[in-house]
């Protein structure tokens, strides 16, 4: 690999997500040189910048800092949309958790506020980058299983524990456009469009289930208070038609005990079981035509470990190079849209037909190597 510059990075959102970003970022993601992280909760930034060495910072002295060039937005996810529209205005390329904002609207000022300004703006989830969705890609791409025809998604969550130690840990389960739908589905979202390209319409329905309800932990200062939820179904059902033909059935909800969840993908030649799209290793099987049994397929790419922060590096490597991100911001928009309209549907009683698209994202080579693109010297 060519010499290169490290892209200078900084952190807001010193969360419970932020130990296994700061631990790939700055230990094996070279491309990224993490400079500083901030949290609106300065024990946590200290915490976190002791843990991994780098400067305890504010978010203005952040947004303030020239040679910070990238942004990894960790905040709750209602924080979203105002710390990356802030970090847009100071010129910074963003990366930020899922999802890009609260609401459509949002998302998409967000994504054209990047563009008006030259940047970058990407979002998790990162994981359809990881071993084995890459690997999945591949099979597709080989025309292992056929035509692709349908797709099945049944994603079974349980929330209905209650058992959060503080109020705040409700996180996306709880808050408008959070849910099962977007703080779950959108990795199977993603997964699939990351396979098949665009969605064009989508309808569903969804509904609220028990919308107030106490709080159950004794440790949790607000215990027998009740919690509601706002503005945020938890059921939901729907089905979504992707511009090359496919059809996805999509069953999700967070309010059930047992049952797991299931995610295939139909060809003419053949069916993949997925597994956990949340993960970035995990089991690939395969049953093909004329077999009556599944066969488990080796991972043929690199990052089967919770590698959390590789779209970010990806980035990094795409500003230096001068290329699109795999985490294309066009497909976290339209993957936001296509869980925006099953709601919608619902609510208007009519298909939705989206408005936004996106291309299918560069795949990984084959191999276990560490990250092998050359980047230039800048």
């Amino acid at each position: 690999m060519k010499d290169f510059k490290p892209v200078r990075t900084a952190v807001i959102g010193c969360g419970m997500i932020s130990k296994i970003y700061l631990e790939n970022c700055v230990r094996q993601f070279h491309v990224l040189d993490v400079v500083g992280v901030s949290d609106l909760v300065p024990e946590r930034s200290a915490a976190r910048a002791a843990e991994f060495g780098v400067r305890q910072m504010t978010n203005e002295e952040i947004l303030s800092d020239p040679s910070i060039e990238l942004v990894i937005n960790l905040t709750y996810p209602v924080s979203h949309y105002q710390v990356t529209k802030a970090a847009l205005l100071a010129g910074k390329h963003v990366h930020t958790e899922k999802m890009m904002a609260t609401t459509f609207e949002q998302a998409k000022e967000l994504y054209d506020l990047a563009k008006q300004k030259g940047l970058y703006l990407t979002a998790a989830p990162d994981t359809f980058l990881g071993a084995r969705l890459q690997t999945a890609r591949q099979v597709l791409d080989s025309g292992l299983i056929g035509k692709p025809l349908a797709a099945n998604i049944a994603l079974s969550r349980c929330y209905r524990h209650n058992e959060w130690k503080k109020e705040e840990e409700k996180r996306f389960a709880f808050c408008p456009g959070g849910g099962i739908l977007n703080d779950v589905g959108c990795y199977y979202l993603t997964a699939l469009v990351s396979m098949l390209g665009s969605i064009e319409r989508v309808c569903g329905f969804s509904s609220t289930w028990e919308p107030a309800r106490p709080f159950l932990n004794p440790e949790n200062p607000a215990y027998g208070k009740m919690m509601t939820y706002e503005d945020c179904p938890n059921n939901y059902a729907g089905a979504l038609q992707f511009e090359n033909g496919v059809l996805c059935g999509l069953t999700v909800t967070s309010e059930t005990y047992g049952g797991g969840s299931s995610f295939m993908l139909y060809g003419t030649q053949g069916t993949l079981w997925l597994d956990d799209p949340n993960n970035f290793g995990g089991p690939l099987e395969i049953e093909l035509k004329g077999s009556r049994e599944k066969i488990a397929l080796p991972l043929t790419h690199a990052y089967d470990t919770n590698s959390r922060g590789l779209g970010a590096a990806d980035l990094a490597y795409a500003i230096r190079n001068g290329r699109a991100p795999r985490c294309l911001p066009e497909m976290a928009l339209h993957t936001f849209e296509a869980s925006c309209g099953v709601v919608k549907s619902g609510m208007e009683n009519t298909t939705v037909r989206l408005t936004t698209r996106t291309e299918r994202p560069a795949p990984f080579e084959p191999g276990h190597t560490e990250y092998p693109e050359a980047v230039m010297d800048l």
